[in-house]
């Protein structure tokens, strides 16, 4: 009876396919959405039941961060799994930005940020995940280039649909200016009048369905939440403008929202029908706090801004067959960890030379380690605000327009409304060398352009 027992068990770690492959990696990738708008968050004007589910399978972040207060560089730090700043995009690119290049030793201002995007010659989670036999495919927002060189399908994704530029009207796929940047792979796509999350999600979907029998990689960056705020099932909804770009209600936003979900619902439909849900690790989260139209309680502040509210984001991650159900985790961790853990669940080999500054947060989430004080750095340098700010354990230091010192206890503090600089001034000069350093160790990469 032992004997056969024992089989049974060899049997089962031998055949099940918990262990028996490397996972699929889904990363759902939302834009400026609010910390409070999931009902696993305490939302409760937003139906999200299809993402809460992630979190009821799995975990729940306290305290996770983007790498960035705005889009392209927390888009940036996730391909590379690398800070940002040694690429150059110290901020979003757009025609709010302030671009350089770099000629003859001098930063040069330029007027064309077209011209600017991620360099192919940079590292790439799908190229990496690419040599571990992954199939990778992107279905959203780019924001890292809008020529054809930076385009998704050099960096490693085997397909690639969705906009090349930071927003566009949800029905024409236009940015307000007009410019066209709507793609599939490397063709220009005109629109046909669909909700462009509907059609991000029929691609996701589309894509787990041919590619389930495989391990893939599914990188999805909805524009949703992103202005123009433009309600699903609305075709007539005028062409947005400069001028109505931020036009909107909450109603408004919460349909946009729940659209999204409904995609999750049907990502975790095909993971079912294809046998493979167990095995997948899912991650959904922002790459920056929430907007104008967004719940950010009980952080302070928003999007642009490197208080609570402009970095401190939702994220929630599941895979059944590693990870332990519905549980609650306080462990730091910023975009780039994603890139690193994702590449350790696949086992992937690194090139010698390629050194992530993510952390893989595998261990942890596992118990096979205890949880670690971590140390974060943000800086926006541009004319309408500087800021700089630096999280070490439990304390933040935030330099604001260069006029206030603050100093906050985040455990006991996550609203921001009491400085502590006059109490701890030991603790804040600690915080400034820490982020000296770092900040100088980012002046000195080697970057051909600057976007701030």
């Amino acid at each position: 009876m032992l004997r056969a027992a024992c089989l049974c068990v060899c049997l089962f770690w031998l055949y099940s396919p918990t262990y028996a492959a490397p996972p699929n990696i889904i990363f759902i990738l939302m834009d400026d959405f609010g910390y409070a708008d999931l009902g696993c968050y305490g939302g409760k004007d937003i139906r999200t039941p299809n993402i809460d589910r992630i979190a009821a399978r799995g975990v729940r972040f306290e305290n996770f961060y983007s790498n960035a207060p705005v889009c392209t560089p927390t888009r940036c730090a996730f391909i590379t799994g690398r800070w940002q700043q040694r690429v150059g995009f110290e901020y979003a690119m757009g025609y709010g930005a302030e671009n350089f290049v770099r000629r003859d030793g001098q930063w040069v201002k330029s007027t064309d940020f077209h011209s600017f995007g991620l360099p192919t010659s940079n590292p790439s989670i799908a190229k990496f995940l690419k040599t571990s036999g992954y199939a990778t495919g992107a279905f959203g927002k780019w924001h890292l280039g809008l020529r054809d060189e930076f385009n998704p399908l050099h960096h490693g994704f085997d397909e690639f649909f969705g906009e090349m530029l930071g927003h566009c009207d949800y029905y024409k796929h236009d940015y307000y200016d007009g410019t066209h940047a709507l793609r599939d792979g490397l063709k220009s796509v005109q629109h046909d009048g669909r909700y462009l999350t509907d059609m991000l999600n029929a691609r996701a979907a589309k894509f787990i369905r041919e590619h389930a029998r495989k391990p893939f990689f599914l990188y999805v960056p909805h524009l949703a939440v992103h202005a123009p705020w433009q309600a699903p099932d609305k075709p007539n909804t005028p062409f947005v403008t400069k001028e109505s770009m931020y036009d909107g209600t909450r109603e408004i936003y919460r349909a946009m929202v729940e659209r999204v979900d409904l995609g999750v619902g049907m990502i975790f439909a095909e993971l079912e029908e294809a046998g493979v849900a167990e095995n997948t690790l899912i991650v959904l989260s922002s790459d920056n706090g929430g907007e104008r139209l967004s719940d950010n309680r009980p952080l302070f502040h928003n999007k642009t801004t490197l208080w609570e509210g402009g970095i401190h984001v939702p994220c929630v991650m599941s895979w059944p067959a590693k990870l332990p159900k519905g549980i609650t985790i306080k462990q730091p961790a910023i975009t780039m960890d994603l890139t690193a853990t994702f590449l350790a669940a696949a086992e992937t080999k690194l090139p010698p030379a390629y050194q992530p500054d993510g952390m893989n947060l595998l261990p942890i989430l596992t118990g096979a380690q205890p949880e670690r004080e971590r140390t974060f750095c943000w800086r926006i340098q541009r004319g309408l605000r500087t800021q700089w700010a630096i999280r070490h354990g439990k304390w933040k230091f935030l330099r604001d327009a260069d006029t206030n010192d603050l100093l906050f206890d985040l455990e006991a503090d996550i609203g921001e409304r009491r400085n502590l600089y006059y109490e701890h001034q030991d603790i804040a000069q600690g915080l400034k060398k820490r982020y000296q350093a770092w900040a100088d160790e980012m002046d000195a990469s080697d970057r051909a352009f600057l976007v701030k």
